[in-house]
C-alpha cells in the first residue's frame, strides 16, 4: 500500500483534524463537532473525488507548513483565500497541488477568510472517537489537534496531475456580513426595542472566538427576566445572550445544553460563510420568516448539490 509521511513543521492553535462530526450523539451530552464552515470543507473533498466528509485538515489563521517526509500525494486547499507557499511557487487557496518527498507545504493567512481545509487524497490515519476522526476542540477528543513535530501518515496515497490547478471559488463561500436568521425561541424575554436594535444595529466580530462560539460587540441586548429559564438543547448558529447583554453565536463544538436565552438562530449556509469574517469585521442580522427560511435552505441545497457535481466532473 502507498504511504506518505507528513511531519508538521509548524502548526497554528485551533489546526485540527476533521470530519463530517458526530450527528445524532447531542442526546448524550457529545457536541456535534465537524468543520467550522462545512460547505468549504465538502467542497475541497469533492475536488479530488473523495466523499463530502472524508477526513482533512482545519486550518485557522494560526496557519499551518508541513514537510513531506516520504512519497507523494495530492492535495485541496479550499475555504479561507489563504496562500499556499511551496518550493518556487506561491498559489492561493481553492487549488490542488501535489507535495513530493522533501518538499513543504506552507499555509498562511491571506486577503480573507479565518479558515481553510486541505483536503487529502488518501486515507488520514487519526484516531476515531465515537465514530468520527472530527476533533472537539476543547477535550481534543477525535483525530486530534496538530502540533508541531507530529508525524501524520496517510494510507492508500494518491497523486492526481490531472486534477492540479485552480479550484472555482463560488461567490456565496466568501465572508458574509449579513446574516439571515429566524428570531427565538427566546426572543420572548427581550423587549420590543431590544428586538429592533437586534435587526438594526451593526454587531462588530471581537477577537474572544473559539469553535464553540464567537462574541459579538455591539448594543446590549439585555434580557428581562429570562436567566432563570431551564437549560434546554442548543442548536449551533444559535445567538445566545448572557446576563450583561453580550451576543455569542454558536458554533460546531457549541455545547448541547444552555441556560442563557436565545434570541435567534443564524441559517446554516449563513453560518458557513459568517466564520469566515475576521475580527473587528461588522455585520448584522436580518430576521426572516420559517417558511422563508426553509425555501432559502431547500433552494441552496440544490445549488450546493449542483456545484459539487460539477467539481467531481472535472
Amino acid at each position: 500500500m502507498t504511504e506518505a509521511i507528513l511531519r508538521v513543521a509548524f502548526a497554528g492553535p485551533h489546526v485540527s483534524i476533521q470530519d463530517q462530526g458526530r450527528p445524532g450523539l447531542m442526546r448524550y451530552g457529545v457536541p456535534a463537532s465537524g468543520p467550522m464552515d462545512r460547505q468549504s470543507f465538502a467542497l475541497a473533498n469533492a475536488a479530488l473525488g473523495n466523499p463530502a466528509g472524508h477526513p482533512g485538515i482545519e486550518i485557522s489563521l494560526g496557519g499551518l507548513s508541513l514537510h513531506c517526509q516520504g512519497g507523494t500525494i495530492t492535495l485541496a486547499l479550499a475555504g479561507g483565500g489563504f496562500i499556499a507557499e511551496m518550493p518556487a511557487r506561491k498559489l492561493g487557496a481553492w487549488n490542488i497541488l501535489t507535495l513530493r518527498a522533501g518538499e513543504t507545504l506552507t499555509i498562511r493567512p491571506g486577503p480573507w477568510g479565518s479558515w481553510t481545509y486541505l483536503a487529502i487524497a488518501g486515507d488520514l490515519q487519526a484516531e476515531s472517537w465515537l465514530g468520527s476522526r472530527a476533533t472537539h476542540g476543547s477535550s481534543g477528543f477525535g483525530g486530534g489537534r496538530l502540533t508541531t513535530g507530529q508525524v501524520l501518515t496517510i494510507t492508500d496515497a494518491q497523486t492526481h496531475p490531472d486534477l492540479e490547478g485552480h479550484i472555482p471559488c463560488p461567490i456565496w463561500a466568501r465572508p458574509r456580513h449579513l446574516l439571515r436568521c429566524t428570531l427565538g425561541p427566546q426572543d420572548r424575554f427581550f423587549d420590543a426595542e431590544t428586538l429592533s436594535a437586534f435587526t438594526t444595529a451593526r454587531f462588530e466580530m471581537t477577537d474572544a472566538f473559539d469553535r464553540m462560539g464567537l462574541r459579538l460587540r455591539g448594543p446590549a441586548l439585555i434580557p428581562t427576566g429570562a436567566l432563570s429559564i431551564p437549560s434546554e438543547p442548543i442548536l449551533r448558529g444559535s445567538v445566545q445572550v448572557s446576563g450583561d447583554g453580550t451576543a455569542t453565536v454558536l458554533l460546531s463544538d457549541h455545547q448541547t445544553t444552555g441556560g442563557y436565552p436565545k434570541i435567534a438562530t443564524v441559517l446554516a449556509d449563513d453560518l458557513d460563510a459568517f466564520v469566515q469574517c475576521r475580527p473587528r469585521d461588522a455585520v448584522m442580522f436580518q430576521t426572516i420568516t420559517p417558511a422563508e427560511a426553509i425555501a432559502i435552505t431547500r433552494q441552496n441545497t440544490l445549488r450546493f448539490a449542483a456545484f459539487q457535481d460539477r467539481l467531481r466532473a472535472r
